[in-house]
């Protein structure tokens, strides 16, 4: 008898991702799509309806059954209760009521998370985070945001708001951000502003993976934007570890794969700052650049009556 699973779909800035999550959270058929924003905000919405409806057919031709329901994590503001995403700069997105219009669209029930508090709540639960009380989980793409996790749950604060890290001031005076302040941590240090300083500096139009692979070839303005922005992350997270004193920090995203080139220098960077005793670990994320897609699974796994949090945060 084929397991129950569930349609997870992560909406990202860069991709959408989207992953059938059975019962005992194995992961199959997960597929991958640019995001086309320059397209637009509705080619984006029409891209994740299309996203799901094709992650339906393909668990009901895999598995002989429909789906028990669809997760849904989405970037920038998300009112979870309502299931409406309020707002992304980075897609064009406003007042959007996702949920409903996937309900229709699939027959299905559907929730909706904010992408990082899923991620959060994945790496927390089943990730490198498990076995802490308390994490702070932060992403490094596009943008730059965290969620706070107590206990394997995610804190949203009182307006959806907690974990806005992005746009913590690291650099007054800095760069212009989307949100509309300066020296924003976002503008200042996520893979956007990574490819943004290079091609500044070069005349260039190389994205931010392009100009780690220089980093690593020994290109000096390469290198020097890399060591600009782990300086940058380095204030920002030594913020929210004064703030929080959580018990680890776990970075994903994209820039977060960066491995050792990262963790290595951010880690001594990081110390030179902090002056309130031992940093707690920084570790990358478990999953990769998939901990939403998985988190977004683990919240239809709950709405669908399947689990979902047997693994908690705490041992």
């Amino acid at each position: 008898m084929p397991p129950p699973y569930v349609v997870a779909v992560d909406i990202g800035g860069t991709t959408i991702k989207s992953a059938l999550v059975t019962e005992d959270l194995e992961q199959v058929d997960s597929a991958r799509q640019a995001t086309p924003r320059k397209q637009g905000p509705d080619s984006v919405l029409r891209a994740v309806l299309d996203a799901v409806t094709d992650a339906v057919a393909s668990g009901s031709s895999r598995f002989g059954d429909p789906p028990r329901a669809v997760g849904l994590a989405c970037l920038g503001a998300v009112d979870e209760r309502r299931g409406i995403a309020l707002g992304s700069g980075a897609i064009g997105w406003h007042d959007v009521p996702i949920r409903a219009l996937v309900e229709q669209r699939s027959g299905l029930p559907v929730v909706l998370g904010h992408d990082l508090r899923a991620g959060g709540v994945a790496e927390a639960r089943l990730g490198a985070g498990r076995g802490h009380d308390t994490a702070l989980f932060v992403a490094i793409g596009t943008g730059i945001g965290a969620a706070i996790i107590f206990g394997g749950q995610s804190y949203p604060g009182s307006r959806w708001r907690a974990g806005e890290l992005g746009h913590v001031v690291v650099k007054p005076g800095g760069y212009h951000c989307r949100c509309g302040g300066q020296g924003c941590l976002e503008a200042e240090a996520s893979g956007t502003a990574i490819a943004h300083r290079y091609n500044m500096a070069t005349d260039h139009n190389l994205s931010a993976r392009e100009v780690f692979e220089l980093h690593r070839g020994g290109d000096p303005v390469a290198t020097e934007v890399w060591q600009t922005t782990i300086s940058r992350l380095a204030v920002g997270l030594c913020t929210a570890i004064a703030l929080l004193d959580p018990d680890i920090v776990v970075v994903g995203g994209g820039v977060g794969l960066a491995g050792d080139a990262l963790f290595s220098p951010l880690q001594a960077c990081m110390q030179s700052q902090f002056n309130l005793g031992a940093l707690p670990p920084v570790v990358p994320a478990a999953f990769g650049d998939s901990a939403a897609c998985l988190g977004a699974g683990l919240l239809a796994l709950e709405l669908a009556g399947l689990g979902g949090q047997q693994d908690s945060g705490t041992p």
